[in-house]
């Protein structure tokens, strides 16, 4: 247990003082008014000092809670009743017409003080509303499967308004399977996969060269801008010269037209682009004049799976200027819930062209339905 006493000149310094150092689970033990400073005892300044405590051993939050609440109870009770006292030849109604037409000093202390306990009293039953709403099965198993908590309120919401005979279960899929876009494109002409640095771009362009050239028998074309990671030209050139494809590396803007007349007979030239922070503006401005000089909408967003729900944004929103109109999402072997491709989709607002699976190439890129995808969410499947 934690008690600590704080001298303040009101409730409204200590409530502010005592969330700050003790937490919002802290919980008022005693108040009472003292005089401080002054000379042999004459002009001293009213004060009060109030003592707090929070046991830091106890994982109880909803107990400590409702033990803050009473605390506060009690104290706005013995307030009432301290002035009650002192002017108990009074009666209430008489105090309430000098409250409101001549107050007094005590008055209006008193009223500012209970205004102030009332406050916080609003502000921990709120808290503590919060704390003892239980979680519907439906919100936990999104949870589980790490959706976002903005989206689980909006599933959530929108499961609640539909009045059919379904299960929820049931509800669920149709929502999910309706917020997750699968991509139509064709893989032709030029495909560029734009994205940060170590979701593994360079890995996917090959996987997707092996399925396009291996697979669908189509003369496929590779470009690399990447010349600043150490070994991803020669990774990639590795690649090309297994599948036997052409490959050209770019230094500049003006390369990037002399590789893509270079390659002009290929069905497809897949371009591989230097990762680079979506933070960063100048960065994605360099990226975004070699892209404009390729001339091409089929531009890919790569982003990893197992990326924070809290940096998904800022990836989405920072390569926004490079007008990306697809997502690949990678990855998912390396984490075991996929309620993260729920919150690229929603946060994107573009639909999936492909997954990846794994290492191997070309065998771990996939294009799944809708359907599939869902499973994945809601935890029914796992790709491994």
């Amino acid at each position: 247990m934690i008690i600590k006493k704080y001298t303040v000149n009101n409730m409204n310094e200590a409530l502010t003082r005592i969330r700050y150092e003790l937490g919002k689970d802290a919980i008022i033990v005693s108040q009472r008014k003292i005089k401080k400073g002054g000379f042999l005892g004459l002009f001293s300044k009213k004060m009060i000092e109030v003592t707090a405590a929070i046991d830091n051993n106890k994982s109880n939050s909803k107990e400590s809670m409702e033990e803050g609440i009473e605390a506060v109870k009690r104290l706005m009770k013995n307030k009432v009743n301290e002035h009650k006292n002192k002017y108990n030849e009074d009666t209430e109604a008489s105090k309430l017409i000098k409250a409101q037409n001549s107050p007094s000093k005590d008055n209006e202390e008193l009223v500012k003080e209970v205004q102030e306990m009332r406050n916080m009293l609003k502000d921990m039953m709120n808290s503590s509303s919060a704390v003892n709403t239980p979680k519907s099965k439906l919100h936990m198993k999104l949870e589980s499967s790490d959706v976002d908590s903005k989206i689980i309120s909006e599933i959530v919401k929108m499961v609640n308004e539909i009045s059919d005979d379904r299960t929820e279960e049931e509800k669920l899929k149709e929502i999910v399977n309706n917020m997750v876009k699968v991509s139509q494109n064709k893989e032709e002409n030029v495909i560029v996969l734009v994205g940060p640095t170590g979701v593994g771009k360079t890995t996917t362009i090959a996987k997707l060269a092996g399925r396009l050239s291996l697979i669908e028998n189509k003369k496929v074309g590779l470009i690399t801008i990447d010349t600043y990671r150490i070994g991803a030209v020669e990774q990639l050139k590795t690649y090309a010269d297994i599948m036997n494809i052409p490959f050209n590396v770019v230094f500049t803007i003006k390369d990037m037209q002399s590789a893509l007349e270079s390659m002009s007979d290929c069905d497809v030239i897949l371009v591989d682009t230097t990762g680079r922070s979506s933070k960063n503006t100048m960065q994605i401005s360099e990226l975004r004049a070699f892209i404009d000089k390729v001339k091409t909408e089929n531009i890919h967003l790569v982003i990893s799976c197992t990326t924070k729900n809290k940096d998904i944004d800022v990836i989405v929103n920072g390569y926004k200027p490079l007008n990306y109109n697809n997502v690949i999402i990678t990855k998912l072997d390396e984490t075991s819930t996929y309620g993260s491709i729920l919150n690229i989709v929603k946060s994107a607002k573009k639909p999936i062209s492909f997954i990846t699976t794994g290492q191997n190439v070309p065998d771990d890129i996939k294009l799944l339905t809708a359907e599939e995808i869902t499973k994945l969410i809601l935890g029914e499947d796992k790709v491994c």
